[in-house]
């Protein structure tokens, strides 16, 4: 008797996330992830054409919310886009740990698949708004700092220390994020 496994393609997808955190997207080849599954290659590609198509459909949620945080940002001006982007930055950063894990590691990289393209474009437009009218080297890095530092933080937490309610961790990134942006006349 020959039993038949509906949810393959979501084991899968679970056995990929695991796999591109521990080895990163480059690190993982199709073959570990069709063993890690226990099935063949080819059962594998049957459900998915491609690694990189394994990882458009593991990321599509997170860009999905992170389009709409853009269209939001977009009809905001001056500091009630910076609190929005800092506060949407955030909730992205911590709804969506596992994936962004799997793509920090080899972010240059993976930035030029096409599925990432757009990821690129909507993150300099998010950290030209949290510079605002303040275009100094100072301001410009603490933007980035800001958003490079919430995803690692977000999904380094998540791992290393279980303290932390998901609600304490959110306040405290908002928090910094809005320390390390304040104008430096406000920080002395």
């Amino acid at each position: 008797m020959r039993v038949v496994r509906s949810n393959t393609r979501d084991e899968i997808l679970a056995a990929a996330a695991r796999l591109f955190a521990a080895s990163g997207y480059k690190g993982t080849s199709l073959h570990d992830i069709a063993v890690d599954v226990g099935c063949s290659k080819a059962a594998l590609l049957y459900h998915f054409s491609s690694k990189e198509a394994i990882l458009t459909e593991l990321c599509a949620p997170a860009i999905a919310d992170l389009e709409q945080l853009f269209g939001r940002l977009q009809t905001l001006a001056g500091e009630r886009a910076r609190a929005a982007a800092i506060e949407g930055f955030v909730d992205l950063s911590m709804r969506y740990r596992k994936e962004i894990q799997i793509i920090y590691g080899d972010l240059p990289s993976l930035l030029q698949q096409p599925a990432l393209q757009n990821v690129h474009q909507m993150t300099i437009r998010i950290c030209e708004i949290l510079v605002g009218s303040d275009d100094s080297v100072a301001t410009m890095i603490a933007a980035k700092l800001v958003l490079a530092g919430i995803p690692a933080i977000a999904f380094g937490i998540d791992y290393e220390d279980s303290r932390y309610s998901d609600e304490e961790l959110r306040a405290a990134l908002i928090e910094a994020a809005n320390r390390a942006l304040a104008p430096l006349s406000e920080t002395r």
